[in-house]
């Protein structure tokens, strides 16, 4: 295996950005650091490698945006409106995705340390960059961004796992591959290190806090069905196929306390043809989340949601329930011509499930699995509902609506009547899941199921239960595995240095 020692002062179990948050927090209190990570080397990083790189932060205006995005320049600023994105908004984006279910103090420490967390990664080298690409539309020759997320990571998760393992290494903190953590030593009392499988031998490292930062158990088909539900075993993954929920159960071996909603999930549209697993050279572009200027139907030829209800970034992590719970698991995203020019990048890809046609009788016919009589009595019941009045702005909630309906359009509806005709075929593509351990909000320490701290052992990121419930603000996932990675990483690292 190649440790070089058999007793550190904090081990991590994971490699992606809340185990990298943890490790770096770690380090500045003079410790020595190992992290194990289940996967090869080159399939590194978690569920973050995956990731688009959009992470959601509390600032006042465009000065807080320079402080992050060093390398925003004034001709830049000056053709964009940044807005703001106060704690307040923050949190009320919070309460209204969760239903007001999101642990108070979770939330507040998510909030309110998010601008400090992410001014903490640019000292660490790590750069951002505004998100003009996704999140603003350029109108009136300015772009205006939208939504409340304003910033990713260069390189999206791909340019993160890869600048924060450079950092890593480089400050000698110390990474194995191909290492899997199969089980926590535990006294009794403390968790006083870990047992490792790799090639083939069984490993016990002694240390004196462990970090669990391995993410949730989207991709364990078992726990799926068991937690989200009947169905779920149908859902592609987006992410990396090693997050099997691993991390959780050692936890819950020992008496951790399971918190948080353990049948809820990040879930959004994907490529109906997508592999079971993420693919890293596709990343995250089998999603498909212009849906908002478009309409979405099923095999009935019905349309099941409010396309326009909210922005994107609102909407998007709880639709692919929704989709999954249509028949056979599917739904096709239609596009007419005035609103083609729209469509996010991942729409342009090669490996995509699309088809096209001058007519919408032609197309009817092209939606694979579906009704076509339905489909075009659907299409022409929607088009007379249409709100044509009203201007069309992507950048706001215009209220271009389709009422009347047996489910309306509150948002962004245009008539579907300008061929050539697009349509995107889609299944669900679950994140990550929202259930997970119990943990102190300012230490990261894991409770057991007496609320007590367990000594020795923390936790960061995906596997945190409490924060997310039923649905999910776009971004909040790396700024919450950032948040909660340094504070548990700090807390482990002053402990363990006693």
């Amino acid at each position: 295996m190649g440790i070089p020692a058999e007793h550190y002062d904090v081990v991590i179990i994971g490699a992606g950005n809340a185990a990298f948050c943890a490790a770096l927090a770690a380090q500045e209190q003079g410790v020595n650091i190992l992290m194990l990570e289940c996967a090869p080397k080159e399939e590194n990083g978690g569920n973050s490698r995956f990731t688009a790189g959009a992470i959601r932060f509390a600032y006042d205006g465009v000065e807080d945006i320079r402080q992050i995005a060093t390398d925003l320049t004034d001709d830049e600023v000056a053709i964009t409106d940044f807005g703001t994105y106060t704690n307040d908004q923050f949190f009320d984006d919070m309460f209204k995705t969760t239903r007001f279910r999101t642990d108070p103090d979770l939330c507040e420490a998510l909030v309110t340390k998010s601008f400090d967390t992410l001014k903490w990664l640019r000292d660490k080298g790590i750069k951002f960059q505004p998100i003009y690409g996704r999140q603003a539309f350029k109108v009136d020759g300015k772009f205006k961004f939208w939504g409340g997320l304003t910033l990713e990571t260069w390189g999206g998760g791909e340019g993160l796992v890869d600048k924060q393992t450079e950092i890593a290494q480089k400050s000698g903190i110390t990474i194995k591959y191909s290492a899997r953590v199969i089980g926590l030593e535990y006294d009794g009392h403390a968790v006083t290190g870990v047992r490792v499988k790799s090639g083939g031998e069984i490993f016990t490292i002694g240390a004196k806090s462990v970090i669990i930062a391995s993410g949730g158990f989207q991709a364990n088909t078992e726990w799926r069905t068991r937690y989200l539900g009947a169905g779920w075993e149908m859902a592609k993954v987006r992410g990396s196929k090693y997050n099997t929920g691993d991390g959780i159960k050692m936890a819950l071996d020992i008496g951790a306390s399971p918190f948080g909603n353990w049948s809820g999930c990040h879930a959004v549209g994907w490529d109906y043809n997508a592999p079971e697993f993420g693919d890293l050279t596709v990343g995250d572009n089998f999603q498909k989340h212009s849906y908002p200027f478009g309409i979405m139907v099923n095999a009935d030829g019905k349309r099941f949601v409010d396309e326009g209800a909210d922005f994107r970034n609102y909407t998007y992590a709880k639709y692919g329930r929704v989709i999954l719970e249509q028949p056979d698991q599917f739904a096709w995203q239609i596009f007419d011509q005035k609103v083609t020019h729209l469509l996010r990048d991942e729409y342009r890809i090669k490996r995509v499930s699309k088809v096209s046609a001058n007519t919408l009788e032609e197309l009817a016919n092209k939606l694979e699995g579906v009704d076509p009589a339905a489909f075009l009595k659907e299409i022409k019941t929607y088009n007379a509902a249409v709100n044509t009045d009203t201007p069309f702005n992507p950048n706001v909630k215009d209220g271009r609506n389709a009422n009347n309906l047996d489910i309306p359009k509150s948002n962004w509806a245009n008539t579907i009547d300008e061929g050539p005709f697009e349509a995107y075929q889609i299944t669900c593509g679950v994140t990550f899941t929202f259930g997970g351990l119990r943990i102190n909000s300012a230490t990261g320490q894991v409770f057991d199921t007496d609320q007590q701290p367990i000594p020795g052992l923390y936790a960061a990121g995906e596997l945190v239960g409490g924060i997310f419930f039923f649905n999910y603000p776009g971004g909040t996932g790396l700024m919450s595995g950032s948040v909660f990675g340094r504070q548990a990483g700090t807390a482990a690292g002053i402990s363990a240095a006693k």
